[in-house]
């Protein structure tokens, strides 16, 4: 089985050789070409020392010695066209070139938090290194004269689709309690499966994700809900890992949705929704939590139905509370409760283009391609009830949309035919009132938008001002 490695790779696992030592690509890249994927990283793993990696090649950078790890810098001369490596600036040849991390085998130390071993001990044996990782299919390595080396079933589990962890499931998980959240989050991504008996670990073992940073915990949560099976959240709802990293999901999961308009618990329905959005990471964490805060402001009338009254708001706060939580970016954050706050506009239809002005200046034009996506999808995971004239709705929003930039309307005082500065050629000073004058101007286009010229605005500023 021959895989196609980069030129820069293959020089690296040469040079070693060369030098008597053993060297291989190794973990996911492995995993990656043998599904006919192109891996984002490449590494590799050799019997070498770190300082005897660092003797034979020029240009080296210590990312991670005191755990084998040597980044190693493939001259871009050496290597002319290097597919699928990362190329980074070489401060020490002032040019490109390629880089590659070189680790050591290595047999890990005890660990005591769930998420790091206490010292590391490296090893002569590729079988030693390969069984201290995570799961089969990422614990194979591969040169170009041995072919691939699977020690642990791998490619048998690629072939029938399971995740299992190598060896026994409840000491891989004891190493790195992340490993159970990446467990779903490699199904979720590869359509596999998990096999029973890591299932069985992982359930009696979740508890341990708490002891994992916000930072890991949001990377692999993120892979997950960006994967082409978010749904597998369910999975992680039943063996328990929610509850832990996110337990607000554990609550929309067991909460009903007794309303005409609706088929599913607010859990289920999030699932749907996000299953028909894009896999931006901004649209799926808008649908993972547009309806979060919908618990908290449920309400049952007389009837026995269902209501939940000011749910935007709340899921918007709590949205708000969560993403700073898994520590998100402040851009993505404010993306995301801008959609969550906005995603039911238009539920009611019959709105007319001025109202829909002051909508989109509020939500930003430039959001309004993942709010209607968002939309679309809210739609899609209720009831078929009133069905066709929710999508005739959402219709009439992208036409006015259309309209509105066809058009160029105003939808900010950055869009006023005038500014401050003519403001203020007009004799007024700066300040509270300049701004409030601006303001007053927009509300006057965006109800009358062919009133957005110089001309008019300018009058329109004197006769306040003279008043």
């Amino acid at each position: 089985m021959k895989i196609s490695m980069p030129a820069g790779a293959r020089h690296i696992i040469r040079q070693l050789n060369t030098n008597g030592f053993e060297a291989y690509i190794v973990g996911g890249c492995v995993r990656d070409c043998l599904l006919g994927k192109m891996p984002n990283d490449w590494d590799i793993t050799t019997n070498a020392k770190p300082n005897q990696v660092k003797s034979i090649f020029s240009h080296t950078v210590d990312t991670g010695i005191e755990h084998g790890t040597v980044t190693v810098l493939v001259d871009k001369n050496i290597v002319a066209e290097d597919a699928g490596a990362q190329m980074v600036a070489d401060g020490k040849s002032a040019h490109y070139a390629y880089a590659y991390e070189v680790t050591t085998y290595r047999v890990d130390g005890v660990y005591e938090d769930h998420r790091r071993p206490k010292d590391v001990t490296f090893t002569a044996s590729l079988k030693e290194d390969l069984k201290r990782r995570d799961f089969t299919i990422n614990a194979m390595a591969y040169n170009d004269e041995q072919g691939v080396i699977d020690i642990f079933g791998g490619i048998s589990d690629l072939k029938d689709g399971i995740i299992r962890c190598v060896g026994v499931a409840s000491e891989r998980f004891d190493e790195d309690a992340l490993r159970i959240l990446r467990a779903v989050r490699f199904a979720a991504q590869l359509g596999f499966s998990i096999d029973e008996n890591t299932q069985d670990a992982m359930k009696k073992q979740a508890r341990f994700l708490a002891q994992i940073s916000a930072e890991r915990i949001q990377v692999e949560l993120t892979k997950l809900i960006m994967s082409p099976h978010p749904d597998m959240l369910e999975k992680a709802y039943r063996l328990g890992i929610t509850q832990i990293i996110l337990p607000e999901f554990d609550t929309m999961m067991e909460t009903e949705q007794r309303n005409i308009h609706h088929k599913y618990s607010v859990g289920w329905h999030t699932i749907h929704v996000m299953e028909h959005v894009p896999p931006t990471m901004i649209a799926r964490y808008a649908a993972l939590l547009h309806d979060v805060g919908k618990p908290d402001c449920k309400s049952t009338d007389e009837n026995g139905i269902d209501h939940f009254y000011g749910h935007a708001e709340k899921s918007k706060q709590l949205a708000n509370t969560i993403l700073r939580r898994l520590k998100l970016d402040n851009h993505t954050i404010q993306a995301v409760q801008t959609l969550i706050l906005n995603h039911d506009y238009g539920i009611s239809g019959n709105i007319g283009i001025k109202a829909f002005r002051r909508f989109l200046g509020r939500l930003g034009p430039e959001n309004f391609e993942d709010f209607i996506l968002l939309r679309k999808a809210d739609i899609a995971g209720q009831s078929d009830y009133r069905l066709t004239e929710k999508q005739k709705f959402v219709s009439q929003l992208e036409t006015m949309y259309e309209t509105v930039i066809n058009e160029k309307h105003a939808l900010s005082t950055a869009d006023l035919a005038i500014s401050g500065k003519d403001l203020i050629a007009l004799g007024m000073k700066p300040g509270r009132e300049l701004g409030e004058v601006l303001h007053e101007l927009l509300e006057h286009v965006l109800d009358v938008p062919e009133d957005n010229t110089a001309k008019h605005l300018l009058q329109m500023a004197r006769q306040r001002m003279n008043k």
